[in-house]
């Protein structure tokens, strides 16, 4: 299958265009061969931004037709005025017309949104982000090629240096390069880049943030990216035993950093049921990293800590993370990532655990 007939069928599949047979083919070959599936991921991104782009054009030509037929009936004057001159004229004569429409759809905007966030769970004072610090950090980013609105600047090229300002931990729930971290660590990031325990850097994109429960789903687009054929631990739906012994890996440094505790309530702050409570010592750099079992389960995802008291930090619980994931599956193009329910650490020493994950824990970087 040459390229154009691999680009052709991606867009039928994204597009829903193919028929049973033909989907149920291309969804096994996306499970086999992670280059067509990380092109399905950029293709799909691309044509986003196309589609921004198209209503872009209609919008200039309607403008157009509104400019011709107030000319038609003589209520202006633009005899000489041809092409972007129209549209320039005819911004500029309702302009404020635009402005209030303008202002209006803003002002709805802000009312849903101030709606939302009152609406939302507020973060306590008490308790705060576990995400680092990283000014001043800068990186080479490296092969990176991006749609964006501004079509003169379509391509972001190679070596531009990026400054990274809020670091912190992720780790894979599929073995094609799909993360869950934090919301709060990339939070208005416009570039993310990965990195795993050998200090290979690797771009990510955003799929999916749902910041009420501080999760967010990220997708490993990079060509240096070897993808794993499973994931070694399961998620679990249940709660955990109150003093069950759990542990954690992440990057409050550099470095992975593994770090032992048990479970000190199955709620969180103030009775918060979003969240469990753990008795671990946690740093900023945590936030976004998993928290197992005895068993190698995965029962949580660190997010905070409690300011003013020490080896307290609260974990989002796993169900949430596998309704996030489930989300995510509602989009055709997402269909073939799958949750990984069954541990094959179980009965292994805590020492065998941790060497079998830590490959899959990543730290991850915002800018």
């Amino acid at each position: 299958m040459d390229d154009i007939k691999i680009l052709d069928a991606v867009e039928k599949y994204i597009k829903g265009e193919l028929n049973p047979d033909e989907r149920l083919y291309f969804e096994n070959l996306r499970k086999t061969n992670p280059d067509i599936d990380q092109l399905v991921v950029e293709h799909t991104l691309f044509l986003q931004q196309m589609n921004r782009f198209g209503e872009w054009k209609k919008f200039k030509s309607t403008l157009n037709d509104v400019h011709t037929d107030l000319a038609e009936k003589r209520k202006i004057n633009s005899a000489k005025l041809t092409g972007k001159a129209k549209v320039v004229y005819l911004w500029k004569r309702y302009r404020r017309v635009a402005a209030i429409a303008a202002s209006i759809a803003g002002i709805t905007t802000l009312t849903i949104s101030a709606l939302v966030w009152s609406l939302s769970p507020k973060p306590d004072n008490k308790i705060g982000d576990l995400n680092r610090e990283l000014e001043g950090i800068r990186k080479e980013q490296r092969d990176q090629k991006a749609v964006v609105n501004n079509l003169k600047d379509q391509i972001i090229t190679d070596s531009k240096s990026i400054q990274f300002k809020s670091g912190g931990s992720g780790f894979l729930v599929d073995g094609k390069g799909y993360l869950v971290t934090n919301a709060h660590i990339i939070r208005s990031s416009r570039n993310i880049a990965v990195i795993n325990n050998k200090g290979e850097e690797f771009k990510a994109i955003v799929l999916k943030t749902d910041n009420a429960r501080d999760i967010a789903i990220l997708k490993i687009v990079d060509k240096d990216f070897k993808p794993f054929l499973s994931v070694p631990y399961g998620f679990i739906k249940t709660s955990t035993d109150m003093a069950e012994p759990i542990y954690t890996l992440g990057y409050p440094r550099n470095d992975i950093v593994y770090s032992e505790g048990y479970l000190s309530a199955t709620t969180g702050f103030n009775g918060d049921t979003l969240s469990c409570q753990l008795g671990i010592a946690a740093n900023r750099g945590n936030s976004g990293g998993p928290v197992f079992n005895h068993d190698g389960e995965v029962i949580g995802i660190i997010s905070t800590k409690e300011i003013k008291a020490e080896g307290v930090a609260f974990a989002i619980q796993s169900k949430y993370i596998i309704e996030a994931i489930n989300d995510l599956k509602n989009d055709t193009a997402y269909q073939s990532l799958k949750l990984p329910v069954k541990s094959t650490l179980r009965g292994l020493d805590k020492k065998q655990q941790v060497k079998r994950i830590q490959d899959f824990i990543f730290m991850v970087k915002g800018d």
